[in-house]
C-alpha cells in the first residue's frame, strides 16, 4: 500500500529553497512527511535534500557538471526533467510517496508538471505556479494536475507567498491523507465522446447505458478530452467506445483550437475495441474570439458561442476530406465497428434552427465516405438529427449488436 502521508516536493533549490522549506514545514505541520528532490541546474542547494541534483542528473546518465556545461537552458532542463521523472517513478514503485507537489515559474512549472504527467490518474498532484492563470494545457496535458496560481512571483516569503504556499501545502496534505480508493466496478466500461452541441444525445445514451448495467465515462472533446480518451482506451479494459464527437479531427487538420493530435479516432479501432462512430460536430471548427476567427478563417459562416469561443462552419472540401479520413480509419480497424450518420444534421449548430445549418453536408459526407469505405455493411444512414432521441436509441442498438458478435 502506498504511503499516503508522504509527499514528493520537486523544486529548483538554488532559486526556491526558502519557499520550498516553508512549504515543507507547512505540510509537516499537517502530518505529512516530505521528500525534497532538487532538480536545479546552476547554483547549489543551501540544505541537504533527500534527492540531490547530482542524483537527478545521474538518473539520466550525466553528471551535474556535464548538464551545466550544455550551455542551453532548455536542453539542460530536458536532461533534469528526464532524470527527475526516473527518480520520482522509482520512489513511487517502492511505495515511498503518496503525492507530488511542485512550485515555480515557467521553468519550475515545466519541470514539476512533466514529472506529474508521468504519474497515473488519481495520484495527487499539485503545482503552485506563476503560469496557472495562462493557457495551462501544455502543463496539464491529459492528467489530473491541480494548478494553483501564485498571484505574485514565488520569490521570497511575504504575506501573499506565505498564504499561497500554505494553501498549496494544505491541498496536497488533504489529498494524500484523505484519498479514497475507488474499487474497479464489475460493470463493463463504455467510453463516450461529446461536446455541448451533442449533449442531448450523449445524456440520453448515458442514462440508457447505465440502466442496462454499463459504467459510462464521458469525454469532453476540447482537444485534451479526446486525447485523454485515446490514451485511456489503450490502457484500460474498455468494453466499447461510442465516438460521436469527431470535430477534434477537423481542428487538427484545419487549424482549430480543439486539436487532439494526429492519432485522434484511432485507438479503439486499432485495439479492436467495439466502436460506434458518428460524424458528430464535424460541421464546425473551434477557435477564439469572433474578431480572431474572422482573421483566421475569412469569408466563413460564424457562430459566437461566447466571448472566448467562435464556431466556424466547415466548408464542403473540408467535409469531403474528413469523410476520407474517417473511411481510412475504419479500413484499418482490427475489430467490429459501426458508423451511423445523422442525415438531419451533425450538431445543435447544424439544425434547421441552428446558426450553421447546411442540409447538403450530410449527403456530401456520405457520398465521399461510401466511395472509400471497404466494409459497406458497417454504414447506416438515419433520417434523424444527431440530438433526436431516435438517433440516440439507434446508436444504443448498434452498440448492443456489436457486443453480441
Amino acid at each position: 500500500m502506498k504511503k499516503l502521508n508522504s509527499v514528493l516536493l520537486v523544486a529548483t533549490m538554488d532559486t526556491k529553497s526558502e519557499e520550498a522549506l516553508f512549504l515543507k514545514a507547512r505540510m509537516e505541520e499537517l502530518g505529512v512527511s516530505v521528500v525534497i528532490m532538487d532538480a536545479g541546474i546552476k547554483g547549489k542547494s543551501p540544505v541537504r535534500t533527500s534527492i540531490s541534483r547530482e542524483q537527478v542528473a545521474k538518473a539520466h546518465g550525466k553528471t551535474i557538471e556535464e548538464v551545466q556545461a550544455i550551455g542551453h537552458e532548455g536542453e539542460a532542463l530536458d536532461v533534469m526533467i528526464n532524470g527527475a521523472i526516473q527518480c520520482a517513478l522509482d520512489l513511487y514503485a517502492k511505495d515511498k510517496i503518496g503525492g507530488i507537489i511542485g512550485l515555480g515559474g515557467s521553468m519550475g512549472t515545466t519541470l514539476g508538471t512533466a514529472v506529474m504527467r508521468s504519474f497515473p490518474f488519481g495520484f495527487p498532484k499539485v503545482m503552485i505556479s506563476t503560469m496557472a492563470s495562462r493557457d495551462t494545457r501544455s502543463f496539464v496535458g491529459t492528467k489530473d494536475i491541480t494548478m494553483l496560481h501564485s498571484v505574485c512571483d514565488i520569490s521570497g516569503l511575504n504575506r501573499i507567498t506565505k498564504q499561497i504556499l500554505s494553501n498549496g501545502g494544505a491541498a496536497i496534505a488533504g489529498m494524500v491523507r484523505h484519498m479514497t480508493q475507488f474499487d474497479t466496478l464489475e460493470k463493463p466500461l463504455v467510453f463516450l465522446s461529446t461536446l455541448g452541441t451533442t449533449e442531448a444525445c450523449a445524456q440520453h445514451m448515458r442514462q440508457e447505458l447505465e440502466s442496462n448495467g454499463y459504467e459510462v465515462v464521458i469525454f469532453h472533446t476540447v482537444g485534451s478530452g479526446g486525447k485523454a480518451m485515446e490514451e485511456m482506451v489503450k490502457g484500460e479494459s474498455v468494453a466499447a467506445v461510442i465516438d460521436m464527437s469527431l470535430h477534434e479531427i477537423a481542428d487538427h487538420f484545419f487549424g482549430g483550437d480543439y486539436d487532439a493530435g494526429p492519432s485522434r479516432g484511432s485507438a479503439a479501432l486499432q485495439k479492436g475495441v467495439p466502436a460506434v462512430l458518428v460524424p458528430g460536430n464535424i460541421d464546425f471548427l473551434v477557435t477564439g474570439p469572433l474578431k480572431i476567427a474572422k482573421k483566421r478563417f475569412p469569408g466563413r459562416a460564424y457562430h459566437k458561442h461566447n466571448v472566448a469561443i467562435t464556431a466556424i462552419r466547415t466548408d464542403k472540401k473540408e467535409i469531403e476530406f474528413l469523410a476520407q479520413v474517417l473511411a481510412d480509419l475504419c479500413n484499418s480497424a482490427r475489430g467490429q465497428f459501426s458508423v451511423l450518420v445523422p442525415m438531419g444534421g451533425f450538431s445543435a449548430f447544424d439544425s434547421e434552427e441552428g446558426p450553421l445549418h447546411d442540409p447538403e453536408a450530410p449527403e456530401l459526407f456520405v457520398e465521399t465516405f461510401k466511395k472509400s469505405l471497404e466494409q459497406q455493411s458497417s454504414m447506416n444512414l438515419l433520417p434523424h438529427h444527431i440530438n433526436d432521441p431516435e438517433f440516440a436509441q439507434a446508436v444504443i442498438q448498434a452498440l448492443e449488436k456489436l457486443l453480441e458478435i
